[in-house]
C-alpha cells in the first residue's frame, strides 16, 4: 500500500531537499559521512558494476586548494566536508548508462544529506578543471571527476525553488 505524498518520507525528501551553499563551522562526524556515501552506493548501476569512487576531503588546506579550481570556491572553503565523486573508467561498460548511474548515486547522497538534517550542494562547474582536481588528490588517470558534493550543517534553511508544471514537461500521453 502506498502512502499519500504527505505521509511518504521519500517523496517528502525529494520535494523538500534544496541545494545548501552556506554552512556553519560545526563538524560532521565520520559515521554520518560514511552513511551518506553508503546511500550513494545503493543507486542502480547497469550490470551492478558500481563505477563510483569517492574521496572525502576534510583538510582545510586540501579544501582551499580545491576551492581555487572553481568559481564556487567559497562554498568548498566553508563546507566542513567535501566529497569528490569519480567514475572508474576501468569499471565502466557503457558510457551513457554509467554516467546516469553516477547521477543517481549523487542524488541518493543529496537525499541522504537532507534526511540526516544536513545540507549539501552538487558542484559541477569544477569539472572544467577535472584533470587538476585528480592531480591535486593524487589519483590515477582511470578516475574521472564527475562532481564535488559540499556538505555540512546549514547556516539557514531559506532556500526556495520551483518546478515547471507537468503540462510543460510531458510531451505526449498515449
Amino acid at each position: 500500500m502506498t502512502k499519500n505524498k504527505d505521509q511518504n518520507p521519500v517523496l517528502d525528501a525529494i520535494y523538500r531537499r534544496r541545494s545548501v551553499r552556506q554552512f556553519t563551522a560545526d563538524p560532521v562526524d565520520e559515521k554520518t559521512v560514511l552513511e551518506i556515501i553508503r546511500a550513494g552506493t545503493w543507486a542502480p548501476s547497469g550490470l551492478n558494476n558500481q563505477p563510483w569512487r569517492f574521496v572525502i576531503i576534510r583538510s582545510p588546506e586540501k579544501r582551499a586548494a580545491l576551492a581555487d579550481l572553481t568559481k564556487y570556491g567559497e562554498i568548498i572553503r566553508q563546507a566542513p566536508v567535501v566529497i569528490a565523486v569519480f567514475i572508474d573508467k576501468e569499471a565502466m561498460y557503457h558510457e551513457v548508462k554509467d554516467h546516469q548511474a553516477i547521477g543517481a548515486c549523487i542524488q541518493n547522497m543529496l537525499l541522504a544529506i537532507y534526511s540526516l538534517g544536513l545540507g549539501g550542494v552538487w558542484l559541477g562547474e569544477i569539472l572544467k578543471n577535472a584533470q587538476k582536481v585528480r592531480e591535486l588528490l593524487e589519483l590515477p588517470e582511470n578516475l574521472e571527476l564527475m562532481a564535488v558534493v559540499a556538505l555540512g550543517h546549514p547556516a539557514h534553511r531559506k532556500q526556495v525553488s520551483s518546478r515547471k508544471p507537468l503540462d510543460d514537461v510531458i510531451l505526449k500521453v498515449f
